[in-house]
């Protein structure tokens, strides 16, 4: 690990006063990224801004039909959290079976979001169900805010504040993972919303998406009856030690049969 200035700060404000005055400076949510990347010396911030003090961006609340998520709020506390259980059940299952206790207690939905990583779970989440993520300058739409492997539509002194994920009229969310670190392998996420169902697709690309081909199968309805006939592009799938591109593609397909069937 190199060198650097650790900095805590108690407020949105003064996370970006840091930031703005810093060289090369990183915000730092849970640290379940950060930390080991820093590690292994694949990242070298002048500055590591620390955003575990900021009380403002926890919390969870239900307004306006919408489930509103602050950013700190680790992974545990959504899993455990009453109103996400009887506001969006699907969510608090996701959420409660994201690595181990461990990361649970320390990883939060803003830092989960705010890396990307392809194998993420919360992606697909706020993707199928049509979520906008509030930040310190702007509200970004699901379908702006994921933008390439690791990347995302943040500016580098922009930092997600909460999250906002309309009602569903059902959900819910499978995944086939990886053993080891329960990241999904493939995860699929469905949501029944004011008359339209999203799909939400992780793992299987390098960048989360919605499965307009599969939403276009299912046509507005939970029937995964068309769903086998989908012709997935095997070209833009993942392939790796876990699964080929050809064994991603239809994971996809046959987790979002068992998505829909779960949200019956």
């Amino acid at each position: 690990m190199y060198e650097f200035n650790y900095r805590k700060v108690a407020s949105v404000a003064a996370a970006t006063e840091a930031m703005q005055q810093a060289e090369d400076g990183k915000f730092m949510a849970g640290g379940q990224t950060m930390l080991p990347t820093m590690k292994h010396r694949l990242a070298s911030p002048s500055d590591l801004i620390d955003l575990g003090g900021v009380a403002e961006l926890t919390g969870i609340s239900v307004e306006n039909e919408n489930l509103i998520v602050g950013a700190m709020t680790t992974h545990a506390a959504v899993a455990a959290s009453a109103e996400v259980q009887q506001a969006i059940p699907a969510l608090a299952r996701l959420a409660g079976n994201i690595g181990d206790p461990a990361v649970r207690n320390r990883g939060t939905l803003g830092g989960s979001i705010a890396n990307h990583d392809p194998a993420a779970d919360y992606p697909a989440a706020v993707i199928a169900l049509g979520a906008t993520v509030q930040t310190s300058k702007r509200a970004i739409s699901a379908e702006e805010f994921f933008t390439g492997m690791f990347e995302t539509a943040l500016e580098d002194d922009e930092i997600v504040t909460s999250v906002s994920f309309p009602l569903p009229e059902a959900a819910a969310y499978m995944k086939f993972e990886n053993p080891a670190s329960r990241y999904a392998i493939v995860g699929v996420f469905v949501a029944k919303t004011g008359g339209e169902v999203r799909v939400g697709v992780t793992g299987a690309t390098a960048c989360a998406h919605r499965g307009l081909r599969l939403e276009a199968a299912l046509g507005g309805e939970l029937d995964a009856g068309g769903i086998d006939a989908v012709e997935l592009p095997v070209e833009q799938m993942n392939s790796d030690i876990h699964a080929s591109a050809e064994y991603r593609a239809h994971l996809v397909k046959v987790m979002t049969k068992r998505a829909v069937e779960a949200c019956q």
